[in-house]
């Protein structure tokens, strides 16, 4: 790879730009909004899911390279790019991505949906002035909406953060003036105008339309939407705060206000009002977009939600084993031994429940419980409170630092508190990413431990949407591995060594790199050496050099990454025998699945970390092992081999770092598709409605 330079550093060649890697994922959510296979309603939320990635990208990864840039710091990358460098290469792929999202909304996706009888309509058209749109307008937005004086002015309004807004250019006696209102958050953005022949626009052309009304005896010449991106990458520190959580509240209220990372702006043609804009922001013109179509692509949610059931995917519905529908048969079925689940195709509702237990159930005695991200309504949580009142002695570590959520974890944390849960908030260094449910409970044969480890949050809203593993147990190791760090995340233990779990940052890196060294060994002494790793990222730089190794000693290396790849495959030399693909489809591919064919005795892990420096030196991550023999066959065959085999919604990564749809011969091979259609419980039945 060249940096800006043009000159060549021989890191490239063995990794590629983190930052790259991510925007090339980005890419491919993009063209599934493109993909004429996808029904029209989601391919509208592909757009809308593609806007606020990269929303996020700008907020939390190029806020942190200006940061970096303007601190003077020179360090390269592992592939051996300056800050000053990647912020180039990323100007260079981030535009032109997002002008093809606003020309797909205008030239296929507008005229798309007018064939389907869903018409959208612009500002300058009449039939905005129907009564029922001036009523709206004149009942519910107007009294809202707060007209700031932009030019001239001596202090320049704060803009918030993805906000819409509208900048209005105004001409009187004394001159040229500038205006800006912000479209409320409050209202939804999608105003019917005639529901009942499917016309529809957006708030912020009703307010255009109605511009007159903001500034009587003023001539209005021109309207035009813009928003701002700032740096929301606001870490917590010391800042004179007494406590976690008054230092987070604090680094909350420092993140409204981050510096502007990113002006976007209506491309009509007029930049002269975006220049003024852009010089009080204190942006460069790289940071300032002028873009077709659209702005706010937040707004496409709400069309998704029309009722067309014929213009999205057929409702799923999660299968349900009868032996986990209860709290009493889901303990009976997990001592005869341990069960998995793969949500959203296994029901979460068995998660729900197991909670659920520690209040209803009078043999539970306590529960203990990581929460990162649950929601903002928590069935999880309510279990919690209750089992509090109930007098369970109940223990929660709350992660207050899980990036944009940390708002809504303070919420839940003073209502634990209040309820009586022992309520921790982990580490000023470190976050607790780790998904871990423990409960003590009285069997008749003794006090007896169970616990769930999983791959993703407890919310059962995601867990509809994002592939995810749960195992639960109560093998006495793994379940004492569990209550030994519980008592590292809730007191001062600083035990670093446990019996089955792999934990980072004490030892998760160095036993994923011996097991790849191990399989080394395996496959030079007796052959059939294969590692198969499905997550979201690889990055960290130990483990992609131990996987080259692997691949130079002839092990068959496969690798499902739905996001951040820095490893290059099919070099020669180098990585000849490591595949790498990629799957965006209907559900978020989230599950982390690490496989060592171990001589062909399968070693198999799955848990919360993905392979990157910050989940295995700045987390306290989990990987548990799966043992039961039809569990690794699953997660074997029909998980991670069939990645392989997906024609349909699979990438293959190219050792430049690119990625090309899959071109696999044979018949059509969906993953999701069959996954749907083959859960991973024997005993299932749909989950009710």
């Amino acid at each position: 790879m060249k940096g800006p330079s043009g000159r060549r550093d021989p890191r490239s060649e063995r990794y590629v730009n983190r930052e790259l890697s991510w925007l090339a994922f980005n890419e491919r959510v993009l063209k599934e909004a493109a993909n004429l296979d996808n029904p029209l309603l989601e391919r509208l939320k592909f757009l809308a899911i593609f806007e606020s990635n990269l929303d996020e990208f700008f907020m939390v990864r190029v806020s942190g390279l200006i940061e970096q840039e303007s601190g003077g710091i020179t360090e390269t990358t592992p592939d051996g790019l300056t800050p000053t460098e990647q912020l180039r290469l990323i100007a260079d792929r981030a535009l032109p991505m997002r002008l093809e999202g606003g020309r797909l909304w205008a030239k296929e996706l507008l005229p798309a949906l007018s064939a389907e009888g869903i018409e959208v309509i612009g500002p300058h058209d009449a039939r905005l002035d129907a009564d029922a749109v001036k009523e709206h307008f004149e009942r519910n937005v107007f009294s809202l909406c707060t007209p700031l004086q932009m030019e001239p002015v001596s202090r320049f309004p704060f803009i918030s953060n993805r906000s819409l807004n509208l900048a209005f250019e105004l001409e009187d006696e004394e001159g040229y003036k500038l205006a800006r209102i912000k479209v409320p958050t409050i209202l939804p953005r999608l105003v019917p105008v005639d529901p009942r022949t499917g016309v529809y626009t957006f708030l912020e052309h009703v307010i255009a339309r109605n511009s007159e009304a903001f500034f009587p005896g003023v001539h209005v010449r021109a309207v035009h939407r813009f928003r701002v991106v700032r740096d929301a990458d606001v870490e917590v520190r010391e800042i004179e705060a007494a406590d976690l959580i008054t230092a987070v509240e604090q680094s909350l209220n420092l993140r409204r206000f981050g510096d502007p990372v990113l002006l976007e702006y209506e491309d009509d043609g007029d930049t002269a009002w975006a220049d003024h804009v852009r010089q009080r922001l204190e942006l460069d013109e790289l940071d300032c977009w002028a873009v077709p179509g659209h702005l706010g692509f937040d707004a496409l949610w709400e069309l998704h939600g029309i009722d067309r059931k014929d213009l999205k995917y057929p409702q799923h519905v999660p299968t349900l084993r009868h032996d986990l529908s209860e709290p009493d048969s889901i303990f009976e079925a997990v001592r005869s031994g341990d069960v998995l689940l793969h949500h959203p195709y296994d029901s979460f509702l068995p998660v729900e429940k197991f909670v659920e237990s520690a209040s209803l159930d009078d043999k539970v005695a306590g529960l203990k419980m990581t929460l990162y991200r649950v929601g903002a309504k928590s069935p999880i949580v309510d279990s919690l409170l209750d089992a509090a009142q109930q007098g369970k002695q109940v223990a929660a570590m709350v992660e207050l630092k899980a990036r944009f959520d940390e708002s809504n974890n303070l919420v839940w944390s003073r209502a634990l508190e209040q309820a009586g849960v022992h309520v921790t908030y982990g580490f000023r260094d470190k976050k607790v990413h780790c998904k871990l449910c423990l409960i003590v409970r009285q069997d008749p044969d003794g006090v007896r431990t169970y616990a769930h480890i999983g791959t993703g949050n407890y919310n059962p809203d995601t867990a509809r949407t994002y592939t995810d593993l749960g195992l639960f147990t109560c093998d006495e190791e793994v379940c004492q591995d569990v209550v030994e760090l519980f008592n590292t995340l809730t007191g001062f233990s600083k035990q670093s060594a446990y019996r089955k779990l792999l934990v980072a940052p004490y030892n998760l890196r160095e036993e994923v790199i011996d097991r790849i060294e191990r399989e080394i060994k395996l496959h030079v002494a007796q052959g059939g050496g294969r590692i198969l790793f499905k997550l979201n990222s690889l990055v960290d730089p130990e483990v992609i050099d131990a996987l080259y190794e692997a691949s130079a000693a002839g092990v068959e290396v496969k690798l499902a990454v739905r996001g951040i790849c820095c490893l290059r495959p099919g070099v020669k030399g180098l990585s000849e025998n490591v595949e790498v693909v990629s799957i965006v489809g209907r559900f978020l591919e989230h599950s982390r699945i690490y496989l060592f064919e171990n001589g062909g005795d399968p070693d198999v892990w799955i848990g919360s970390a993905d392979m990157m420096r910050r989940n295995l030196d700045r987390r306290i991550e989990v990987l548990v092992p799966v043992t039961d023999k039809d569990q690794v066959r699953y997660l074997r065959d029909d998980v991670l081999l069939r990645h392989f085999q997906d024609n349909v919604k699979a990438w293959t990564m190219t050792q430049e770092g690119t990625y090309e749809r899959t071109d696999r011969k044979g018949p059509r091979f969906e993953l999701q598709e069959f996954l749907t259609h083959g859960p991973a419980s024997n005993l299932a039945v749909r989950e009710p409605e």
